[in-house]
């Protein structure tokens, strides 16, 4: 064992010797307990940013830890390679996204190979691959025969810049999150997969999810946002569009006798058709149709609206009252219509307070509590007033009498509805898995039949930031089948299609006949760990969720879940602030590697926080991991110098006070480390462990008799604890310790809990709470014996001579306290 620790000589050689021996390569064992961890697999940007570095390395840990418990661990990786990034770089750089995106993937594999990673790369995959998408094609024809898929012109957020739609949550103050454009709505032909229909199974499913964080459960229960309401039928006083009512959704029934007018979705057939004779009317629909779609834009954005000049009468009481259109309320959300009650929704107290609208309070506080409704809108639940017969009645009281109300008069009844909306899968780009559907002559739609798959994306394309090279190309949009010209569809998936079943595909990646070989795919799923950061606890988590439960109704797998435990990883931050190119803020994980070595960054990022929170930056953190891997070294340097790996068998029964603390103190922290590893997670406490561990040996006497062989075992201890962490200085440490196989191979060190009793304990010894001694007593001494001695002790009598001893207090295992008068 060389004397100085030269990190960059030792991790070459020992990520040479991984590669070599095919250490991490795994296959499906049902003699072993198996253990599936998997990082969120990254856009191939270009390089790797330290939020990368932070989450691969939680995964690394927990992967090499529960394979030195004994476990078949899987630990794969690959490629989110399709997306609009990439057609960016490639405009900027003259290339085409294909080749932008491999060569980004070269380099990226060379640094997390880098970081030591304990990966299996003969599953690696990347989802630009035909290989990989020609499933997920077959996948959503499958579906489109089960009628889970369809197509329809839906209204959605459209940024003009990068000519694609957007969710909801990729608009940001109005503006696209990725270009800044102002964001317009536009009414396009889409295709939908039909989520909603497992909307009841998705929320229910939450409960099994025991190890996911309980802010990411509440997330997705919101979202997919389970409501308990009434819809209600208003009658129009004229039929309009053969429509002679309409329906609106209600969570809140108690307010109904407060309604003083009706609005109209913008996009509501009742609208459309009134505007084909009104200017005015189909001047306010176009204005409708610029905004944003978004709900978080709509809730900020000024209410306005067009009064129609129909009326609709009162379910209950007959009373008229006046259609609008207004731009708040949606086509896409519930029956594009809604009951306005200013009095009690904020918005409709907005929107009534600019038009003149009547605002008439039906609910009041329970506790006769004031309320000025001239003010804003009261929304609490309260009793009700002013509401005929329903008055003095609770929310609960009131829901029940007007829906039974309603269905006696046969104008409502009691719904369940869910905010979830079917998923929109069609994007308007060129990087991305082509929808596998054609179309006749008369738009006929059409599935491609299963051996007509892939339909590939052409990759050398020239890109104009405009248009779709696959759109702009006539002639690739031509096909035929038995004989009939037809037509390719020209969008492309959404990106999450290709991240919503990946981790299944990483079971099998190699199956060539199917889209999952379902044997092996049942043996490695649910995957056991997964981690990835909360910015991912909807969109992606979600999909995946139910991609799962679609996969498992198709036969291809038999679980109900796909990831049994979640992490969320924090943020890295710097100076306050997520680290970010714009900012100027970020830290080259490359250089970090190459200045400290991958050990070093990797300890860093553990030692930093808890895995689950924010990571402050700090380059005296990163010299102070350095520090103490060079004082290991050294450490370990000192013993085998001296030939201690060879010294006699541990004699426990002849082991003095100090050779008993420092045995004592390797078993404490093989149980805490074992702790903070498995059930905790909290792997900076783990590595604090180690350090005080290490501070303990250095205070054993070096020439008592036993002291080389309580040493090469504190050693083998901290080198094996600290293997999941730093494993390219442990692989060489552990070696240098007189051991033949590789730590990899090594099982995990199990505590001796003999060595754990103590013989004596120390405890504080007090004087009216004051700190005056301490004293040294048997373990299993008498409370008796353990108040003689703190009272008699000579420096404990400095304090208490001459005066009355009223009370002895002992806490058992810590202190003693006496009382004086």
């Amino acid at each position: 064992m060389q004397e100085k620790y030269q990190p960059k000589d030792i991790e070459l050689e020992v990520q040479q010797y991984w590669r070599d021996q095919q250490s991490f390569k795994v296959a499906e064992d049902t003699q072993r307990e198996k253990y599936y961890c998997l990082a969120m697999f990254p856009y191939p940007s270009g390089q790797l940013h330290m939020g990368h570095v932070r989450n691969y390395t939680i995964a690394d840990v927990i992967s090499r830890y529960q394979r030195m418990l004994g476990k078949n661990v899987l630990q794969p990786m690959g490629w989110d390679a399709f997306g609009l990034p990439a057609e960016n770089a490639a405009i900027q750089n003259n290339t085409a996204p294909a080749a932008w995106t491999y060569e980004n993937i070269r380099y990226m594999k060379d640094q997390l190979n880098a970081l030591g990673f304990a990966y299996d790369w003969d599953r690696e995959l990347a989802t630009c691959q035909p290989d990989y998408y020609k499933w997920e094609q077959w996948f959503f024809t499958r579906l489109y025969e089960k009628k889970l898929v369809y197509k329809k012109t839906s209204a959605v957020n459209w940024c003009p810049n990068d000519q694609t739609v957007l969710a909801n949550e990729q608009v940001i103050d109005g503006c696209c999150w990725r270009c800044d454009t102002p964001v317009e709505r536009k009414e396009i032909p889409q295709w939908f997969i039909r989520i909603t229909d497992y909307a009841e199974e998705l929320l229910d499913d939450l409960d099994k999810l025991d190890d996911w964080p309980d802010q990411v459960r509440t997330m997705q229960r919101n979202w997919i946002g389970k409501s308990r309401g009434v819809t209600m039928s208003f009658d129009l006083d004229s039929p309009v569009a053969g429509y002679d009512h309409f329906e609106v959704y209600t969570t809140r029934p108690d307010t109904v006798m407060g309604v003083t007018y009706l609005s109209l979705a913008a996009q509501h057939p009742i609208s459309l058709t009134l505007a084909e004779t009104s200017p005015a009317l189909a001047e306010f629909i176009a204005t409708c149709k610029r905004q944003s779609v978004a709900e978080a834009e709509i809730a900020m954005m000024a209410k306005t609206g067009i009064d129609t000049g129909i009326q609709a009468s009162h379910p209950i009481t007959g009373k008229k009252m006046p259609v609008w259109i207004a731009n708040y309320v949606l086509m896409d959300y519930g029956s594009g219509a809604v009951m306005a009650v200013p009095a009690h929704d904020q918005r409709d107290w907005e929107f009534a307070k600019t038009y003149g609208l009547p605002i008439d309070q039906v609910v009041t506080p329970t506790d006769d509590s004031p309320c000025d409704i001239d003010k804003e809108a009261f929304v609490t639940k309260g009793k009700l007033i002013n509401s005929e017969g329903f008055d003095g009645l609770n929310f609960e009281e009131a829901f029940d009498a007007i829906a039974s109300a309603l269905i006696d008069l046969d104008k409502g009844r009691i719904t369940t509805n869910y905010r979830l909306r079917d998923w929109g899968v069609s994007r308007q780009r060129y990087w991305g898995s082509p929808i596998p559907m054609l179309y006749n002559s008369e738009g006929l739609e059409i599935p491609v039949p299963a051996e007509k798959l892939p339909v590939l994306l052409p990759e050398d394309v020239e890109l104009d930031g405009v248009q779709s090279p696959i759109k702009a190309d006539p002639e690739w949009r031509k096909t035929s089948l038995n004989g009939e010209a037809l037509e390719k569809e020209t969008d492309t998936f959404d990106t999450f299609m290709e991240s919503s079943w990946y981790y299944a595909r990483f079971t099998c990646p190699d199956a060539t006949d199917a889209m999952l070989d379902s044997k092996r795919a049942n043996y490695w799923l649910p995957v056991d760990q997964y981690v990835g950061g909360i910015e991912h606890a909807i969109l992606h988590l979600l999909y995946a969720r139910f991609y799962h439960k679609l996969m498992r109704d198709e036969g291809l797998l038999n679980s109900d879940e796909p990831f049994t435990k979640l992490l969320c990883q924090g943020m890295v931050l710097k100076d306050g602030s997520k680290m970010s190119k714009s900012k100027g803020n970020t830290v080259d994980p490359q250089g970090l590697i190459d200045q400290y070595g991958a050990d070093t960054v990797r300890l860093f990022t553990m030692f930093a926080a808890p895995p689950e929170q924010s990571l402050e930056w700090s380059d005296e953190g990163v010299a102070g991991a350095a520090r103490f891997l060079r004082r290991l070294w050294k450490m370990l340097h000192s013993h085998v110098a001296h030939s201690y790996t060879n010294a006699a068998p541990l004699d426990i029964e002849r082991l003095d006070t100090n050779e008993q603390d420092v045995r004592r103190k390797t078993h404490a922290t093989i149980a805490k480390v074992s702790d903070d590893y498995g059930r905790r997670q909290t792997f900076n406490t783990a590595i604090a462990a180690v350090m005080e561990l290490l501070n303990e040996l250095n205070k054993l006497d070096a020439d008592a008799a036993q002291a080389p062989a309580i040493t090469q075992q504190a050693l083998e201890a901290a080198v094996l604890l600290l293997a999941p962490i730093a494993p390219h200085l442990c692989h060489h440490a552990w070696i240098a310790l007189g051991h033949k196989e590789a730590i990899i191979d090594a099982p995990w060190p199990t505590v001796d809990e003999t060595a754990l009793v103590q013989s004596s304990i120390t405890l504080a010894v007090q004087v009216n709470g004051k700190l005056r001694s301490q004293i040294e007593v048997a373990a299993d001494a008498l409370t008796e014996d353990i108040e003689r001695q703190a009272v008699e002790d000579s420096k404990v009598l400095r304090f208490t001579e001459g005066k009355a001893v009223r009370k002895v207090i002992v806490v058992p295992n810590r202190l003693v306290n006496i009382v004086v008068g």
